[in-house]
């Protein structure tokens, strides 16, 4: 018996048209048949009232407490793409962003810039050296991995994660990092870091690309905002590493095979789902980031979960990105779009026997917010004739799911659920 778990990201949402979510304005035929066949409920990713991040969402998901074992966006974002990150550095997870003469962020994400220009603007910034307070050399690593999004890794000695967010969400005056604990470490980090910025910000205003980007009436990606600090603190990444990060402590990992065993591959192309995934020791398929947004190409993914399972690997991860997208973006109309897209995508997989299927989110992305938001996510589990003792509901949607069998949960009961219908969960007494 295999299971797939499908994740469309920001899935969950709010009325916004006739009083319907863009889950109930959709025509999702094969969604709405796993739902028939299978049990629903809805699901708080980390716990009512509680705003999860896809991280801590998805560490969640997979069993594994975020309130232990988060560490922050930087190292997973790192692990992600790909980054060679060794002992003792710091990882961020990194956005250009716009800011005007006063310093003050107006555009988060610098009207979503991507290709050539990030390629460009990243390569100038890409190693900085900074002098620290004892003179000692600290190295910044900044690479651009994907639209807005970038990595910066500082490399020196004695450095600390303990240094806060320059990124707060919002725009607004500048937020320069500062040390969260009283450390020298953590101090000497934090002024490392605004240094840095301070060298960017230069290099990237006086740049040929942002010069033509303002002729074109493109917002001017000359600022990097970070979050996330997060450190390799010994170990060899995704084989029995140790991360220390927002908490202050090390934490280390087990192994999804050993934690489970059962063998697991992610299919996802957005490097933090790859990242969380290799964090957890997920195989990770390659996947052309191309087809990872809004108006991806889902059937890549598709045969790539289908050849995974074909292999005979027990638990596969598929990753769909645009809900999330269309979510942050405020358009109902693409996230509903999207949603149909995503369901005739997956129709191969009604076809499957002796596989578990599990459709649900990392969190709410309501288009109303533009941002996450603390409503608990739709839920379906859809098995084998026999194996899953079925409910009523005919619909996949935060209202339908509401009433199922599955009721009121948390992300974090997924897993004992799904070995207790393996046939996996221990017995408690005798």
């Amino acid at each position: 018996m295999q299971i797939l778990l499908i994740a469309l990201d920001g899935l969950g949402d709010r009325p916004v048209s006739r009083g319907k979510t863009p889950l109930q304005l959709a025509k999702k035929p094969n969604m709405d048949r796993l739902a028939k066949g299978g049990i629903s409920g809805i699901s708080y990713p980390i716990g009512p009232g509680i705003v999860p991040g896809s991280d801590t969402g998805y560490l969640s998901l997979f069993g594994y407490d975020p309130y232990h074992f988060y560490v922050g966006r930087g190292i997973l974002e790192a692990l992600g793409s790909g980054a060679k990150v060794h002992e003792g550095d710091i990882a961020f997870r990194a956005n250009f962003s716009t800011v005007d003469g006063k310093m003050n962020i107006i555009d988060r994400r610098a009207g979503r810039i991507d290709g050539k220009d990030a390629d460009e603007l990243a390569k100038s910034i890409s190693k900085i050296i900074v002098k620290d307070r004892r003179g000692k050399d600290i190295t910044f690593q900044f690479e651009h991995v994907h639209g807005h999004r970038c990595v910066l890794l500082i490399r020196g000695q004695d450095l600390s994660p303990m240094v806060s967010d320059t990124d707060m969400h919002v725009v607004g005056q500048v937020a320069w990092a500062k040390a969260i604990n009283p450390s020298d470490d953590a101090k000497r980090t934090a002024d490392a870091l605004n240094e840095w910025l301070k060298k960017a910000n230069a290099i990237l205003k006086s740049h040929s690309t942002n010069k033509r980007r303002k002729e074109r009436g493109l917002p001017e990606a000359n600022f990097i905002i970070t979050r996330g600090a997060s450190m390799l603190t010994k170990g060899v990444p995704y084989k029995g590493a140790s991360y220390s990060g927002i908490y202050g402590e090390a934490v280390s990992i087990t192994p999804f095979k050993e934690k489970y065993k059962m063998d697991a591959t992610c299919v996802a192309s957005g490097f933090l789902y790859k990242g969380v995934a290799r964090y957890i020791g997920m195989d990770v398929m390659s996947i052309d980031r191309k087809v990872g947004a809004l108006h991806a190409d889902l059937d890549e993914k598709v045969k790539a979960a289908l050849s995974e399972l074909k292999k005979g690997t027990d638990f596969v991860f598929l990753h769909f990105k645009g809900t999330d997208v269309a979510g942050h973006d405020g358009d109902w109309k693409a996230k509903v779009k999207f949603i149909e897209k995503a369901d005739k995508a997956i129709a191969p997989f009604l076809k499957l026997k002796d596989t578990i299927i599990v459709v649900t989110s990392d969190h709410s992305t309501p288009c109303a917010l533009k941002a996450h938001s603390a409503d608990p996510v739709p839920i379906l589990i859809h098995g084998p004739a026999g194996m899953i003792r079925p409910d009523h509901i005919a619909k996949f949607d935060e209202v339908s799911a509401s009433h199922g069998g599955l009721d009121t949960l948390r992300h974090a009961d997924v897993m004992p659920i799904l070995l207790g219908l393996l046939g996996k969960a221990k017995m408690f007494g005798t």
